[in-house]
């Protein structure tokens, strides 16, 4: 593996060195630089991306950067869309895990704890949390399922369950064109009665305030006021997706020896774009990217009516929706690419044309979420962000294992750690591994794009109160 060389400010690389095709590109401020290793496994994993057919340089590694499944989580890797490859593992388990952020106009201060507890408990009878959770709009998922796999977020409007201004404010307006469920197996389709549920790991409800506003003009365009409470919901296409990943990864493992492809290993399999495999991946992904978009639009739906029920209030208005795993066709360079985000987030800069129309001048948000009493935040991507294929990191990013983090953080630290924010469970064990001391500094991550021109940042979220599921997914 090549050294990593520093640049630049919060610059390094990984220049091409024996199977590489392309180098790899880093952004670390010196203390994210400081916490990864020479030899670590995420910066082996870049590398082995540069490697694949096809693939158009630089592999880019975000700030949050950490080992994954294939492709490090908090990575970019874009392939030709003509002679290039498709990955499963370079889009990752969780297709379309992603943000939704909704503003609303209540003051946060008015709340006290017993409200927001209700406001807590009211979601909850909504949205099942953690692992193997099932939707209560049984119906809905026997009966709209194909149309919420094919049609997305807009199908579910179209049925009364949002708005027209909420796709306004989705990425891909809430629908990825060329699903085909003929492309999804029946073990992946007996794995979709999740519509309206958050799962485990990393995903989470949060309700916070809006802390801090940098960009008043921006913020003014998104609605987002200071003082005002927020909410965060970050979950995807639940077991659907992963099952999709998992079945894609087989198929593409087996088939890519007929394609004279040499795999770096199972993680990063891959097959020809336009072959029967990686056309088949491309329509199977995009019923998962539709059906997290769904999910999302759907749990919408219920928080505000758990908002009716406690406040009588149902204005909560999407700010935007916005992908962290994903695999897509776009223009950059001059060059039709595919470009494969995973734990990263597209940040079109002002003036691009595929910005909703709302946000064309400004520039669509880009939300990070932080862990659960760091804060989160609202960004613009620049034209300095083309140089990371319209790019930004998508959250904190892990410096401590799942396993590590319930062997090593003790209660008392996890209690600090949270502070004030409230939580849905008294039980901190279930938590552990998603403790704040189990991610980076949010701050720092921010800061590295900040920097040096990449973002700009419109306004920071503090939490109040956190939903989470216990398990993995």
């Amino acid at each position: 593996m090549p050294k990593l060389t520093k640049t630049g400010h919060n610059r390094y690389l990984l220049p091409r060195t024996g199977a590489m095709q392309v180098d790899a590109l880093l952004f670390l401020n010196d203390a994210l630089r400081s916490q990864l290793a020479e030899n670590s496994v995420e910066l082996q994993q870049l590398c082995d991306a540069a490697a694949l057919p096809g693939v158009f340089g630089p592999v880019v590694g975000m700030p949050d950067i950490h080992a994954g499944f294939g492709l490090p989580i908090g990575g970019i890797m874009a392939t030709r869309a003509h002679g290039g490859v498709v990955s499963a593992g370079a889009v990752g388990m969780d297709i379309n895990c992603g943000v939704r952020l909704l503003a609303t106009k209540i003051p946060a201060d008015i709340l006290d704890k017993p409200t927001l507890r209700a406001l807590m408990q009211a979601i909850e009878k909504r949205i099942p949390a953690g692992v193997g959770g099932k939707s209560r709009h049984h119906r809905l998922c026997r009966e709209g399922l194909e149309d919420a796999l094919t049609h997305g977020a807009r199908g579910l409007v179209s049925k009364g369950y949002g708005i027209r201004a909420d796709l306004d404010r989705c990425e891909e307006s809430g629908c990825l064109s060329g699903a085909q469920t003929a492309a999804v197996s029946a073990k992946a389709l007996q794995r979709a009665a999740q519509l309206s549920t958050l799962g485990g790991g990393n995903h989470f409800l949060e309700m916070g305030i809006v802390e801090i506003i940098e960009d008043e003009s921006a913020a003014n365009t998104f609605g987002l006021e200071k003082g005002m409470l927020t909410v965060l919901i970050h979950t995807g296409s639940r077991g659907f997706g992963h099952q999709i990943c998992t079945d894609y990864t087989e198929i593409m493992f087996k088939a890519a020896k007929n394609y004279g492809i040499h795999l770096p290993g199972k993680g990063l399999a891959a097959c020809p774009t336009d072959s029967p495999e990686g056309s088949n991946y491309l329509a199977a992904m995009a019923c998962a990217v539709n059906f997290a978009f769904a999910n999302r639009q759907l749990i919408t739906f219920d928080i505000r009516e758990a908002f009716q029920e406690v406040l009588g209030e149902t204005d909560l208005a999407v700010v935007y929706d916005v992908a962290h795993n994903i695999a897509k066709f776009e223009e950059h360079f001059g060059e039709k690419l595919l470009v494969h985000r995973k734990g990263a987030t597209r940040a079109l800069p002002p003036g691009h044309g595929e910005n909703p129309v709302c946000y064309v001048a400004t520039g669509h948000p880009a939300i990070v979420p932080g862990s659960m009493n760091s804060p989160s935040y609202v960004l613009t991507g620049t034209e300095a962000a083309k140089e990371s294929f319209c790019s930004v990191n998508h959250g904190a990013g892990r410096v401590m294992s799942r396993s590590a983090a319930k062997k090593h953080i003790s209660r008392e630290q996890f209690m600090s750690s949270v502070g004030d924010v409230l939580l849905n469970t008294r039980n901190y064990k279930q938590l552990l591994d998603e403790a704040p001391p189990a991610y980076k500094n949010i701050n720092d991550v921010v800061d590295t794009l900040a920097d040096i021109g990449l973002t700009k940042i419109t306004a920071r979220l503090q939490p109040l109160a956190v939903i989470k599921g216990q398990g993995d997914d």
